[in-house]
């Protein structure tokens, strides 16, 4: 039996009994994005198939460096950090190439974490999109830089005078592709086997830098494939040597790194939603409106998307990330860009997102601001045509420019408790604010070079 075929705990049973397979991984998504799995036994996980697994709710209750939170109220120690509930994702069946005969299993918590488990987010809007009569399609891609490092030495080195994996700017060099084919040749087919599949490859400006287009799929299935891709892209990097990283602006002298999302929409019988051919670039209302929801909710919602400190450094001007909710027709200045030409091309891209998205937290913004629009018959402004940078938009449509700022908003957001849960918001909001507190704390090399002589 193929792991890809895998359905049912039936057929989880099958797979395992037929490969003879000892211990099986499984892994959670935390708030920050970051997979949280173990191994379990033969023997455990058969006993699990028929119910669900334990899994200790301190994953929902901890930042990306393992610290508690100490301001939320769904979990910490005032609850004891108890077990919560996990269910297996039998369609998240795959085979891990780097390991002998091992089966992977994502999973997400139910029960009472469900209303704050970031797949189960994502979930819940793709349901509310299907109670509408939609299917949605998302694909995810992301730029990453590689570097001559290892975990140890990039701290050895304080993060600094880190070696990129190629030199300068050299952006869809065939050169550095050829050179390097090896890990490229690596990468895609690890990707491929692991149901990942690239649609595109290819350096971007800046030493060491990759973009990788993941193929679209269901918007559920694509967010998984989003979040396996990160992380197995950084094992395939340190078993070669190299580190990744998914920051979302490394370097002030270089662009940030984007994480784009592209999604569109068919109604039951697989028609798109989107394309009208009769509309001006085929933009059918359906769309506009979509497109109307994400504008006006973007500054709001900000902070699922927009989710660290290192967030806010990529959103500055002339660095190929939008400022303000702004959106064109193939205007990659905006924040929303539209793509068509056919029924099956129609789509929005989601600019403003970055390569440090928790893809299900983010995927959930921007599909779920894009329903309400439709919902509310919400119209956006004229698209921007030429350089968004140098145009003016009203007021509401600009975004915030620190997480701080963006954690208030979202807070206050009648809209996101609307569509997301106050449950959810609530303590996603507490773990931003968080975040914020945390970098409140540091010392950075800025401070000691411009304050430890002078002032």
């Amino acid at each position: 039996m193929e792991a890809g075929d895998v359905r049912s705990a039936d057929d989880a049973r099958k797979i395992i009994m037929e490969r003879d397979i000892k211990a099986v991984k499984l892994a959670v998504t935390d708030m920050d994005g970051v997979l949280r799995g173990k191994y379990i036994s033969r023997e455990k996980f058969l006993s699990a198939l028929d119910g669900t697994i334990g899994f200790c709710d301190v994953v929902l209750g901890w930042d990306s460096d393992d610290q508690l939170f100490e301001n939320t109220k769904f979990t910490g120690w005032h609850t004891a950090y108890p077990d919560a509930e996990i269910s297996l994702i039998y369609e998240s069946c795959r085979e891990l190439p780097m390991e002998e005969n091992c089966i992977f299993f994502l999973t997400e918590f139910v029960g009472t974490a469900a209303d704050v488990c970031p797949r189960n987010l994502l979930s819940r809007v793709v349901g509310k999109a299907d109670e509408m009569g939609y299917q949605v399609s998302t694909a995810y891609e992301f730029e990453f830089f590689l570097f001559n490092e290892t975990p140890h030495s990039v701290r050895n080195k304080n993060y600094t005078d880190m070696e990129g994996f190629t030199p300068g700017n050299f952006g869809y060099s065939v050169l550095r592709s050829s050179v390097h084919n090896e890990f490229y040749h690596a990468l895609l087919a690890m990707c491929l086997e692991m149901d990942l599949e690239l649609e595109g490859l290819h350096t971007e400006t800046g030493p060491g830098v990759l973009e990788a287009a993941i193929k679209y799929d269901t918007a559920l299935i694509s967010a998984d494939k989003a979040n396996l891709f990160k992380t197995f892209t950084k094992v395939l990097a340190q078993r070669h040597d190299l580190m990744a990283t998914f920051m979302a602006k490394w370097s002030v002298d270089y662009p940030g790194q984007s994480g784009h999302i592209h999604m569109s929409l068919r109604d039951k019988n697989g028609n798109s939603v989107f394309y009208s051919p009769d509309a001006d670039n085929g933009i059918s209302d359906e769309m506009r409106w979509f497109i109307g929801g994400q504008q006006k909710l973007m500054p709001e919602l900000l902070a699922m998307v927009a989710c660290t400190i290192n967030s806010y450094a990529r959103l500055v001007p002339g660095f190929w990330a939008p400022t303000t909710a702004s959106w064109g027709v193939e205007n990659r200045t905006c924040a929303l860009r539209t793509i068509g030409g056919s029924p099956k091309s129609q789509r929005v891209e989601y600019r403003v997102a970055a390569s440090d998205i928790n893809p299900y937290i983010a995927g959930a913004a921007a599909i779920g601001s894009g329903l309400w629009g439709i919902e509310n018959k919400i119209e956006p402004t004229a698209p921007m045509v030429g350089n968004a940078y140098e145009q003016d938009m009203p007021e509401e449509f600009s975004l915030p420019a620190t997480l701080d700022e963006a954690t208030a908003r979202l807070k206050n957001s009648k809209a996101a408790k609307e569509l997301f849960g106050a449950e959810f918001i609530d303590h996603y909001a507490r773990t931003r604010e968080w975040e914020v507190l945390e970098a409140r704390k540091a010392v950075t090399d800025w401070q000691l070079k411009r304050y430890f002589e002078i002032i």
